[in-house]
């Protein structure tokens, strides 16, 4: 099995629970997301990975790894899970477009949390999460763990302009793979 020379800086992105993208503006995560959308290559990245005891994840326009794993942690899953679908709601509640691709500036969404009561009732909300006391700072740490997640980076330091990248797609899709049947739905108190 021949595997690209680009392994262990691959590797060492995702094994630390990054994604690499196709629309990352970093032109070395690009390069490496091609390295392995090549068919060969992600065969071979594949079973190498899988003999490690880890699986390359293809999602739409970006990979990522996850482990083979004997026992599940739930209680810490289900938490995790909690937290980016509030998240998500938030920034969904900011702007209904935000996915990948989307540019947004921190400074704009709290010009519209000063004047929408809705989305600032969802950043209060999100203080659990950071335990920060002004809007400012907890939309910071909010930010930070997008991109601290690969869910986004920051695209312009000038401008102090983010990007949504492609593996936000990944939060989408867990979100909108949890299905409550209509018996149910009226049970859940809102």
């Amino acid at each position: 099995m021949s595997v690209p020379k680009q392994t262990a800086e691959i590797f060492e992105i995702l094994s630390k629970g990054q994604f690499i993208c196709s629309n990352s503006s970093n032109e070395r995560i690009r390069k490496l997301f091609d390295v392995i959308a090549d068919d060969e290559n992600f065969s071979s990245l594949y079973e190498y990975f899988s003999a490690i005891n880890f699986i390359l994840e293809e999602g739409d326009e970006f990979y990522y790894l996850s482990r083979i794993e004997q026992k599940v942690d739930l209680e810490r899953k289900i938490e995790t899970a909690f937290k980016w679908i509030e998240i998500v709601d938030f920034f969904k509640a900011y702007d209904s477009s935000f996915l990948s691709g989307f540019r947004f500036q921190p400074s704009d969404i709290l010009v519209k949390v000063n004047v929408d009561a809705v989305l600032k009732d969802k950043l209060d909300g999100l203080k659990r999460w950071g335990k920060k006391d002004t809007y400012k700072d907890n939309l910071d740490n909010i930010i930070k763990m997008l991109c601290a997640d690969g869910f986004a980076e920051l695209e312009n330091e000038t401008l102090n302009e983010y990007k949504v990248l492609s593996s936000f797609k990944y939060v989408e899709e867990l979100i909108n793979n949890i299905h409550i049947p209509e018996e149910v739905q009226d049970e859940i108190p809102e």
